[in-house]
């Protein structure tokens, strides 16, 4: 029942001041009959944007007062917007002053975009992607917290499905961050009854994407879970290989995804394993246990692209083949992972950090 009154609560606000946007948009329009029909629009789109991040922080619980600190375009600092995106959800801008650009959903804290100064996405979206909080944005960085994978909760978790709220932005010699927050909800408890709080730090510069996730223990009890950054990047998928991941040992889930195989990587540079005379590329999903600080992935498009990491423990190299026949040929996920249970006692915290950085091509 709280629940019920928090969401009704947060409607009626977000309603009413809405509302009150509009009307001062219109008479002030009016007043300078200057306005034609497609200003008017646009300022009852601004509106609702504003209306909305404002009182967006905080997830299901934004219920809390302007005294207590909202979200909006003015808070944040240079280079850090916040701007109207797909499906109307708030999305998060970066600009680094080297001339790359990044995009960061509060939903699901997903980052769906990194464009480098020469005007290449380096990640990829899924055509199939949606964006009407019915599902998990599918593409980009997506969350896999509290589980990865399939298991007792939902499969990857609910950390992707939830509203994160900003709690930081910075911009440090050109380089903007920015630190999103998720705590549990009635929603999360339903599914993994215990309290949490997520810490995600996104940082953007000409050549780099930081991310630092700190999961913290806020409970009585202690907790475990694992997790992963399902990260997808754009590829050509006959051209991909990825360097550093010989000597580890593996689960391989083709054929059986519910019974892995277990073996030893034995490549220097694992590619996607081809069909029909090397023509197409085949179905991959592989862990890789204690995989090593760095990686390099070449995506078949140019590009040598460093992911180095630390206490991100393991790998997962993932292509669905002709599952996707849509678009399979054109992404490679590259994952960061927890496979083993992190054991947090009361108050404790685990943080971990992915570095994804453009190598320049040797001459």
């Amino acid at each position: 029942m709280s629940y019920f009154v928090t969401i009704v609560t947060f409607y009626l606000i977000f309603v009413s001041r809405f509302l009150v946007l509009i009307s001062t948009s219109v008479i002030a329009s009016s007043s300078a009959s200057i306005a034609s029909s497609t200003s008017s629009m646009s300022s009852v789109s601004r509106a609702f944007s504003s209306c909305f991040l404002s009182t967006i922080r905080g997830g299901a619980a934004a219920t809390m007062s302007a005294s207590q600190g909202t979200v909006s375009t003015a808070s944040l600092v240079e280079s850090v917007r916040v701007v109207e995106g797909n499906g109307g959800l708030p999305v998060i801008k970066l600009n680094s002053a080297g001339g790359s650009e990044a995009e960061l959903y509060l939903f699901g804290g997903c980052i769906t975009s990194w464009t480098i100064p020469s005007g290449k996405d380096l990640l990829f979206v899924r055509p199939d992607a949606v964006f009407d909080k019915k599902k998990p944005i599918s593409g980009g960085i997506p969350h896999c917290f509290p589980q990865f994978g399939p298991g007792p909760i939902q499969q990857h978790g609910f950390a992707r499905n939830l509203d994160w709220s900003v709690v930081g932005a910075e911009n440090v010699e050109g380089d903007p961050a920015v630190t999103l927050e998720l705590r549990d909800n009635p929603y999360s408890r339903a599914m993994w009854d215990f309290s949490f709080q997520a810490l995600y730090k996104v940082t953007l510069s000409s050549k780099s994407l930081v991310t630092v996730l700190t999961i913290t223990n806020t409970d009585s009890k202690p907790f475990s879970f694992t997790g992963a950054l399902h990260t997808y990047f754009r590829a050509s998928i006959e051209g991909v290989s990825v360097r550093g991941l010989k000597g580890c040992r593996t689960l391989n889930k083709d054929p059986d995804p519910v019974n892995p195989v277990e073996g030893v990587e034995e490549r220097s540079a694992p590619s996607i394993p081809s069909t029909g005379g090397g023509r197409l590329p085949g179905f991959v999903d592989c862990i890789y246990l204690d995989a090593p600080g760095e990686v390099v992935l070449e995506n078949g498009l140019g590009n040598a692209l460093s992911i180095r990491n630390r206490n991100w423990s393991d790998a997962v190299l993932w292509n669905p083949h002709r599952q996707m026949e849509s678009c399979y040929r054109n992404f490679v996920c590259v994952e960061n992972a927890k496979i083993g249970n992190v054991e947090l006692e009361p108050e404790q915290s685990w943080s971990a950090e992915q570095v994804i950085a453009v190598l320049e091509k040797q001459k």
